[in-house]
């Protein structure tokens, strides 16, 4: 596809240069408003970056950054690409496909770690940066010899990606909820299980009450790994389990 049929946004998503205007050299690029984005959102939250805080941040005003991002959605779809960055390296052979997602889904939740505002972006289409299709390549790449077709590889890349990403927003929540209350999570697990014990009728709920009756919001989580983690690598390898029960009937 030649230059010219790429539509602005995306030129600008994958940096293709453009032709150079007379005058002296443009004080701002993409790349600089992309960053001062970043560091925005790292700092202050999503809800701080618009495009008047950007341009204040870098001492222009709002409408000389139209020149290099042409609204608040692409802003955030630059800023995605920025921040999820390259693709974990899996190896140059081919990784056992188990590995490899796995490799890849915990790379992605650090990612959100670093980036806290990233998984609350809207999800407005597809992958189409340069850096979001390196991930999509990678965990392919970890798909190639399972015998599986298009489809069904990209439905599997939605799935562990939805989870990496639901995952995050709900540690987020909690934690949120929780820094309010002063408890820690055992303290604050335990006192929702007392409470809707209490609250619980066996006949009504049987299975609830019986949930509430039982002992597992009393116990901190086994070894070193919080809650969040736990929750995170059981449900993951729930999904690559139903991964492995779709290769194998391919």
């Amino acid at each position: 596809m030649a230059d010219e049929a790429v539509p602005a946004d995306l030129g600008r998503l994958w940096r293709l240069p453009t032709p150079a205007r007379l005058g002296r050299p443009a004080e701002l690029d993409v790349d600089r408003v992309v960053r001062a984005a970043v560091e925005l959102a790292d700092r202050s939250g999503l809800a701080a970056v618009t495009l008047l805080k950007v341009a204040q941040t870098l001492g222009f005003t709002k409408m000389a950054l139209y020149r290099h991002v042409g609204s608040k959605d692409e802003l955030f779809e630059l800023m995605a690409d920025f921040a999820i960055g390259p693709a974990p390296d899996l190896g140059t052979v081919r990784p056992e496909w188990r590995a490899g997602l796995r490799q890849w889904a915990h790379a992605m939740r650090a990612v959100y770690a670093e980036h806290p505002w990233l998984p609350q972006l809207p999800i407005s289409g597809p992958p189409r940066g340069p850096n979001t299709i390196g991930w999509v390549d990678a965990a392919l790449r970890a798909l190639a010899d399972t015998g599986l077709d298009w489809a069904t590889k990209v439905g599997i890349l939605m799935l562990v990606s939805g989870h990496v990403r639901q995952a995050s927003l709900l540690t987020q929540q909690v934690t949120e909820a929780r820094r309010g209350t002063g408890l820690d999570e055992v303290q604050a697990n335990r006192n929702y299980r007392r409470t809707l014990a209490v609250l619980v009728d066996p006949d009504r709920f049987p299975e609830a009450a019986a949930l509430f009756a039982s002992p597992l919001f009393e116990s901190p989580p086994d070894g070193d790994a919080d809650a969040a983690d736990q929750d995170f690598v059981f449900a993951l390898e729930l999904i690559l389990g139903g991964v492995a029960a779709e290769i194998d009937g391919a």
